[in-house]
């Protein structure tokens, strides 16, 4: 397949996802960048449901980088600890803020290459606030995304990287911070793993691995 036609096949399947996830929207709620931040990070190995509900006690005690510096590591982790992974996510927050204190006046940069050098910042996290904290053109490729992306054809790949610039070469750069949304949101409504519902599948007659079985 030439990449006219890959573009062509990732353009109609997106245009079926867009009809179908209409509202489609980052799931973490949050009302600045460094909110937006620090529920990512605690977002990994973690539902944004389950992330939402510890933030929303979280962030009335802990409003900006200086909060999470100054409080004892192990309130912290009790604080976060239903988010599992609860010792590594308050060592990359408070490391994190520190060097937003110290080096950004506080501030999260605006700036993708900047964030990916955070401290528990990775090319994930960097580009989901990238993305729907700033706008900043990006794609966060998370387990629904890598999934789905080997399963509708547009990879042979689970390293996240590839799967990122693969899916920025198929896409026109005004679609990618909403590319990773609409494949997130298939993901947990019909595109299961290891049950997906592909009788009630929107793409069915585009993906090469549409199993008309239920499972």
């Amino acid at each position: 397949m030439t990449l006219k036609s890959e573009k062509m096949y990732a353009k109609k399947i997106f245009e079926l996802l867009r009809k179908e996830y209409p509202a489609v929207e980052c799931k973490l709620e949050f009302k600045n960048p460094f909110q937006l931040l620090i529920s990512t990070i605690l977002s990994a190995q973690c539902t944004d449901e389950r992330v939402n509900i510890v933030t929303k006690s979280l962030y009335k005690k802990y409003r900006k980088p200086e909060d999470f510096l100054n409080v004892p590591r192990r309130e912290l982790e009790k604080d976060i600890y239903s988010t599992g992974f609860y010792r590594q996510k308050a060592k990359s927050i408070k490391g994190c803020c520190d060097v937003l204190v110290n080096e950004y006046k506080g501030n999260v940069p605006a700036d993708f290459e900047l964030l990916n050098k955070l401290p528990g910042v990775g090319r994930k996290t960097a580009s989901v606030v990238a993305g729907n904290g700033f706008g900043i053109p990006a794609i966060a490729v998370d387990t629904h995304v890598k999934r789905l992306s080997n399963l509708l054809g547009f990879i042979k790949s689970n390293n996240p990287g590839k799967i990122e610039f693969k899916l920025k070469e198929l896409l026109p750069e005004k679609d990618w911070i909403n590319s990773s949304h609409y494949l997130a949101t298939h993901g947990r409504n019909i595109c299961i793993a290891n049950r997906p519902k592909c009788v009630q599948c929107v793409l069915g007659n585009l993906c090469p691995s549409f199993n008309p079985v239920e499972k």
